[in-house]
């Protein structure tokens, strides 16, 4: 027998405890709330100071707007906020910190005082808490801004504390958090200090040279001298920052960094989207890397769905997901030879642009199109395709010896010298020797084509042999019964024959080989999670990719110059040529001032 159970009311400590567990799991947990009450408060400057890792000491001192001395005890209290003061408010939140609990939280599980002064007085004023009881304000000689000190953090509650880690472990925490809110907020000056010395010094970045310095210093030089820079705005969207090229890629994800409204974020749409967007450029397994700003109405997304703020819930998520995934597409289509500007800038050279202001994304195709035509191709085209264009200059206009009177300057990739082991193409232009792998580089193009093939021929449909019945939850066959029109478009016919079932009778001819069972069902739960899914562009990708693998030139293939020369043309004006199907570079330029080094010529 259950022992008898009363309802009552939790002390004010208690339930402040209680809310700690949301909100403040680590040190670095308290340094993230009080550095973006600073970024609230207009800080140009803040400063974090912590000592063991942040367990004994976290200090943030900022030059902010600083709080009146007759509310420093009520920022203490529970829900107590400058930031909204209405359900509106709430709706359309553009401020970091709102919930009203940071303050009273840590200064539950830990012995917090707050030194205030707002420009104009004479003083600034002190309080502090311990246990749940806060002092009477008292004056106190300090600079206009605020000074949060967190001393003993968890010393009432140990179970809590023995989850900490090392002191190590803890402040790098604190550092990678600190690097990430500088990376949202350029116009503030960022400074770290661990155990009394200088960690990290970012200054204030009010141009896009200082920003790129700063992008640098927090995700390596490498990053920044690697991506592209993208500025779209469309809808009502706006995305700008950093888009590590293909070939920078990661094993893990570790250098994915978004913002929104300038809040640091992790999301599944918004992964999902940019993940979509690398899809055909990116080696399987590989993570890419970017820095990016997502910029909308406050009110059409919800920035109070995690404790934590995190994590944020979008109003139309299928329309975030198809900007982003378009946008960064729409970006890495452009990287080949000559796109970034200067022929002598290689793959891996400076920051590359993309922008597009206000207004429609310039026409192009996405992937391979599939649903956007409803006109049938014969698939056996294809592979005849392969086949003619097997000969590489058959119908590549510059499929000629370059003429006396041109230039290298016209020709990011210059001209062809010679084949080195049937492997790489030697190739002369401005800025010195050009290094093509020219079948990865010939794997490009014919894929490229085979998805052009497919944009301009649409999709033809096959009729199963034997119709497939695939049982589902009832919440997906509605799911398909809801999106039968979308699913025709694409070539299969989708009916719904019970509550939990589907039968397919029709799928699209260059699909027929696939699982179709699995395939179905991976789109369902695509749609269901996103409410966008690229599926099935991604299966049939990766055949096409297959069969441009399978007809492009081999190692110790000999080729002429006329051959060669052609190859290098179609580069310099095919879409993502600068890195294979696979994600691997195609050429590589080794510039005349790296081969005088080698040769230590000028010394």
């Amino acid at each position: 027998m259950l022992p008898a159970m009363f309802i009552k009311e939790l002390p004010s400590q208690l339930i402040n405890q209680i809310a700690a567990g949301e909100v403040i799991e680590r040190p670095a947990s308290v340094i993230k709330e009080l550095v973006e009450n600073s970024l609230d408060a207009g800080a140009g400057r803040i400063d974090v100071e912590v000592e063991q890792g942040g367990m004994r000491l976290c200090r943030v001192r900022d030059d902010g707007i600083g709080i009146a001395a007759d509310e420093l005890r009520l920022a203490l209290a529970r829900h107590a906020t400058s930031k909204i003061f209405s359900i509106e408010d709430l709706e359309r939140v553009a401020s970091l910190g709102f919930r009203g609990e940071a303050l009273p939280s840590i200064a539950s599980v830990a012995r917090l005082s707050m030194v205030s002064r707002q420009a104009g007085s004479a003083h600034g004023w002190k309080v502090s808490a311990d246990q749940g009881v806060i002092s009477e304000p008292a004056p106190e000689a300090h600079a206009p801004g605020t000074t949060i000190e967190v001393q003993d953090l968890f010393y009432n509650v140990p179970a809590r504390r023995k989850f900490l880690r090392t002191e190590r472990t803890e402040f790098s925490h604190i550092d990678r958090l600190l690097r990430r809110l500088a990376l949202g907020y350029f116009e503030v000056e960022f400074r770290l200090l661990h155990q009394r010395k200088p960690v990290l010094r970012l200054p204030a970045a009010l141009d896009q040279a200082a920003r790129e310095q700063r992008v640098a210093e927090v995700c390596g030089s490498a990053f920044i001298e690697q991506c592209l820079y993208v500025d779209h705005e469309m809808g009502g969207l706006r995305l700008r920052g950093w888009l590590g090229l293909p070939t920078f890629s990661r094993s893990q994800p570790d250098l994915q960094h978004v913002y929104v409204n300038g809040r640091m974020i992790r999301d599944k749409v918004v992964t999902h989207a940019l993940r979509m967007g690398y899809q055909d450029v990116l080696f399987h397994g590989r993570q890419p890397a970017y820095v990016l700003y997502l910029e909308m109405n406050p009110a059409l997304v919800d920035v109070n769905a995690h404790p934590t703020k995190l994590e944020v819930r979008f109003r139309d998520s299928r329309t975030v997901h198809g900007f982003l995934f378009r946008t960064v597409e729409q970006a890495l289509s452009n990287t080949r030879p000559g796109a970034e500007g200067p022929a002598s800038e290689s793959p891996s050279g400076p920051t590359r642009m993309f922008e597009n202001g206000p207004g429609s994304m310039p026409t192009s195709q996405y992937g391979m199109g599939l649903g956007d035509h409803k006109r049938s191709v014969d698939i056996r085209s294809i592979g005849e395709q392969i086949r003619t264009y097997s000969g590489l200059h058959s119908s590549i206009p510059g499929g000629v010896q370059a003429p006396a009177q041109d230039s290298e300057a016209d020709y990011p990739l210059g001209f062809a010298l010679a084949q080195l082991h049937g492997v790489y193409i030697l190739a002369q232009n401005q800025a010195g020797l050009v290094v093509v792998d020219m079948h990865a580089a010939h794997e490009r193009l014919t894929y490229e084509k085979l998805k052009h093939a497919m944009d301009i021929g649409g999709i033809k449909a096959q009729p199963m042999l034997v119709p497939l019945k695939i049982a589902v939850s009832e919440s997906e066959a509605d799911l398909a019964e809801q999106r039968g029109e979308w699913f025709a478009e694409l070539g299969f016919e989708i009916g719904r024959s019970g509550p939990g079932s589907l039968t397919v009778r029709q799928v699209p001819a260059l699909l027929r080989d696939v699982d179709v069972d699995q395939l179905v069902r991976d789109v369902l739960a695509d749609l269901a999670e996103h409410g966008e899914t690229r599926r099935l562009e991604e299966t049939a990708n990766e055949l096409l990719a297959t069969m441009a693998c399978h007809g492009s030139v081999r190692a110790n293939r000999r080729l002429s110059l006329s051959e060669m020369n052609a190859l290098l043309r179609e580069m310099e004006s095919t879409e993502r040529a600068d890195q294979c199907n696979h994600g691997r570079p195609t050429w590589s330029q080794i510039s005349l001032a790296e081969m005088d080094r080698l040769f230590l010529r000028g010394r």
